[in-house]
């Protein structure tokens, strides 16, 4: 009866720890099984802006230029008013020409026309003095038509003095040499003493309305993608980034280069000069969008899918994919805003893979962390 009791004592002592090693064999299965499925990073398919570009390079040119010549030739230009520039208005004298031999040619029009007049006057007298003679039986038919020819002949010499002296005005006039458009002086070849005359070409050469543009280079195969009043980020030496519209679409492409050259309207900058380099982007087309990071998106010939993550289990899930952003891709098809997707490394996994979903931003705090904290052994105790 002792050695029987002594048995069951044992037993009792030794039960507890049977059972302790049954708990911890079934702890340690879990812990095995809950390693063995693969950590992956996810992220959420988030709404934001995307946008779809075309590069483009060029040189600043006028948008409108315009060359101002003197109209009378061969007079000695005695003043000149602006410098290249010079910011001018609408009628504003930019140059003056000698005035001597034009005053004195307005004189002998004036002149000739007052002779005109005259020899008028006497021929409408003579002409009537004829017809009442004529009506009288007191003069002859022959004078008569006398009489209304010289009349004639003295009506076309008036309009013609008449003519000479408004030329000769005119040609005095012109000795102010006028800005024909407001805008900007860019050069200037008048030179104090030199002759007016067309054989020297233009006196000023003017930028209307100070409106400078770019002129742009782009890609043959870009060019359908681009259309007028698209809004363009340009890039201009020494000045930084300006902004801009598509103004005019080129209508052919040389055949040489396959490059097509249209017109970019730039806003007012102090300092935009014609002739300097200018690069960036047109903007073809910005809105909000379904996105995931773009290391989310396989392709294959099978097209576009992202592996989504549902309750631990990749599911993998054709999409549309669209424009490419600042590393993020369009989704137009396929998932909504706020479902989980495998960010990287979805290649590795199939359909109904058991996965441990870890998100980016936890991740990401991880390895700040980790950079932060003292290696071991460096920490002061």
């Amino acid at each position: 009866m002792r050695i029987l009791s002594i048995a069951l004592l044992v037993a009792g002592l030794a039960w507890p720890a049977i059972a302790e090693d049954g708990d911890s064999s079934v702890n340690s299965t879990e812990s095995v099984v809950e390693r063995s499925v693969p950590s992956v990073t996810v992220t959420s398919a988030e709404r934001t802006e995307v946008q779809a570009r075309v590069p483009v390079v060029g040189t600043l040119m006028a948008r409108q230029e315009v060359q101002v010549y003197s109209q009378v030739s061969g007079h000695e230009i005695t003043e000149l008013l602006v410098e290249a520039g010079d910011s001018v208005e609408k009628g504003q004298v930019l140059a003056r020409l000698s005035t001597d031999t034009l005053a004195a040619r307005l004189a002998q029009a004036e002149a000739g026309y007052q002779q005109a007049e005259a020899a008028l006057k006497q021929a409408v007298t003579t002409l009537e003095r004829a017809r009442r003679l004529r009506s009288s039986n007191n003069a002859s038919q022959a004078t008569l038509d006398d009489a209304v020819a010289a009349e004639a002949n003295a009506q076309a010499g008036l309009a013609q003095a008449e003519a000479a002296r408004r030329i000769a005005q005119l040609d005095l006039d012109r000795a102010e040499i006028t800005a024909p458009v407001s805008g900007l002086v860019v050069e200037r070849n008048a030179v104090l003493g030199g002759l007016s005359g067309s054989a020297s070409g233009p006196l000023f050469t003017l930028l209307a309305d100070g409106k400078i543009e770019m002129s742009a280079e782009v890609i043959e195969t870009a060019l359908q993608k681009v259309s007028i009043g698209d809004p363009a980020e340009i890039r201009v030496a020494g000045l930084g980034s300006i902004t801009g519209e598509v103004r005019l679409i080129p209508a052919s492409v040389d055949p040489v280069t396959r490059l097509g050259k249209m017109r970019i309207s730039l806003e007012a900058v102090p300092g935009l000069r014609t002739g300097l380099f200018a690069s960036g982007w047109v903007i073809t087309a910005k809105r909000e969008a379904v996105t995931v990071p773009a290391t989310a998106v396989l392709s294959d010939d099978q097209g576009d899918r992202v592996q989504v993550v549902e309750d631990g289990v990749v599911r993998s899930r054709p999409v549309k994919a669209g424009l490419l952003w600042q590393e993020r891709r369009e989704i137009l098809e396929g998932i909504e805003e706020g479902e989980q997707v495998i960010a990287r490394s979805g290649a590795f996994f199939r359909d109904g893979d058991m996965v441990k979903a870890v998100s980016s931003t936890k991740e990401t705090e991880d390895e700040t962390a980790s950079a932060t904290t003292p290696a071991e052994g460096t920490r002061r105790p």
